[in-house]
């Protein structure tokens, strides 16, 4: 195998970071991405969320990794160190203000949980729990790593479109990555916004 399918694209973060956001474009590019339908659409992911529920179990069993080979696959930051080292992985780490993070989730889950920490101190937990996969990756030969801003992607998706297919190596459609992004999604912005 040559070029994309020698890796598995991952696409990674914490939750409400635009992962799903990342694989939309990506498929649009046309990328094969390794989806199911356990997690439908909603109101809050209008789209699809892009999962594929044996990730879910990495830890325990990864024997369908090879199915990814050639295609981009949704991994949460946390399970990354879950795939197994005898594979390539080029991983498109999705970076968003860890506040706005923590915005999206409380409006996802209808409000802050019982006893949960401050959005504060969640969003410190967020962004030291990403510094610690940041310095993880950057010592394993089987990782390649491109972060990419979530705003930028809103923002200026030709731009990240650009950038995500010279990482990839692929002649993605760019045109097309690009047309996929919806900015009336990026709901929760600013600093503690809800």
């Amino acid at each position: 195998m040559t070029g994309g399918e020698s890796f598995i694209t991952v696409v990674s973060g914490l939750p409400r970071s635009g992962t799903s956001l990342m694989l939309q474009m990506l498929e649009a590019g046309g990328l094969p991405v390794l989806v199911d339908t356990e997690r439908p659409a909603d109101v809050h992911n209008p789209r699809g969320y892009f999962e594929y529920a044996a990730v879910r179990a990495l830890g325990r069993d990864a024997s369908w990794i090879c199915e990814a080979r050639g295609r981009a696959i949704k991994v949460i930051h946390l399970l990354l160190c879950a795939l197994p080292v005898e594979h390539s992985y080029r991983v498109i780490l999705m970076r968003r203000d860890p506040l706005e993070v923590v915005a999206s989730q409380t409006a996802m889950l209808g409000g802050d949980p019982p006893g949960a920490p401050s959005r504060e101190r969640l969003a410190e937990i967020f962004s030291a729990q990403l510094d610690e996969v940041v310095d993880w990756l950057s010592g394993r030969p089987e990782f390649e790593l491109l972060q990419v801003d979530f705003g930028d992607a809103v923002e200026r998706p030709r731009e990240v479109a650009v950038g995500v297919c010279g990482f990839l190596d692929r002649d993605l459609d760019v045109k097309a990555m690009a047309a996929a992004v919806d900015r009336s999604l990026h709901r929760q912005q600013g600093e503690g916004s809800v």
